[in-house]
């Protein structure tokens, strides 16, 4: 942890900051977890996109979430973000952040990257703005499934896990982040706001938490 870090946290330590949504009892974050894969689409994770970067680690590591969430029978949802022509001078996120502009309906870039595979029963939600609950029907999706808490993956974490993670909090769901399963374009960004989303809004933590203790307890409870 860098220092400035470590100074912020001495900081929000006593001030009611930073205080764990779970302290090992999986009760605490809900007996049924979603997992929201959020925008691992080929316009993100091929370098090649104007959007893109080298997230061949995060979707492997997502991979192997999957693996042990699908024999567990959660319910799994992922991300798109997918724009049509007329999307493309209308809107204020575009002009920010013209790199987007690539990610049209029909194209590659708008799909789940393959090492993935969603399968038939994963819904696959497009969305044109950064939070994957932003003009979406995903709360009502999540509530229809019974899910009571959720395992937030995906990309970029200083964006669209960012604002996906804030509202999920709003929406009143507790969310855990795997370390390993989130990326960003740049280190300095993604740490920040793992940093941040810790404080704020979810429990970061590492991957082998979740598999352990939130995927160990449902398969054995």
């Amino acid at each position: 942890m860098s220092d400035w870090m470590e100074a912020v946290r001495e900081q929000y330590r006593g001030r009611g900051v930073g205080e764990r949504l779970a302290a090992g009892t999986v009760g605490t974050v809900g007996q049924k977890p979603g997992v929201v894969v959020v925008d691992l689409i080929n316009g993100f994770t091929d370098p090649a996109c104007p959007p893109g970067s080298d997230l061949d680690t995060v979707v492997e590591r997502t991979a192997e979430l999957l693996g042990r969430a699908r024999a567990a029978g959660l319910p799994v949802f992922f991300t798109t973000i997918s724009y049509e022509p007329r999307d493309l001078d209308e809107l204020v996120w575009l002009r920010k952040m013209p790199a987007l502009r690539a990610l049209t309906a029909g194209s590659r870039w708008v799909e789940v990257d393959e090492r993935l595979a969603p399968r038939d029963t994963e819904p696959v939600i497009a969305k044109k703005a950064a939070s994957a609950f932003h003009g979406t029907d995903l709360a009502q999706r999540l509530t229809a499934a019974g899910v009571d808490s959720l395992i937030v993956c995906g990309a970029t974490t200083s964006g669209c896990i960012r604002a996906t993670v804030i509202d999920a909090c709003a929406e009143n769901f507790p969310v855990r982040v795997p370390r390993e399963c989130v990326g960003d374009r740049a280190e300095g960004p993604h740490e920040a706001n793992l940093f941040d989303i810790d404080a704020k809004y979810a429990d970061v933590v590492g991957l082998d938490d979740v598999l352990n203790e939130v995927l160990g307890e449902v398969m054995t409870g």
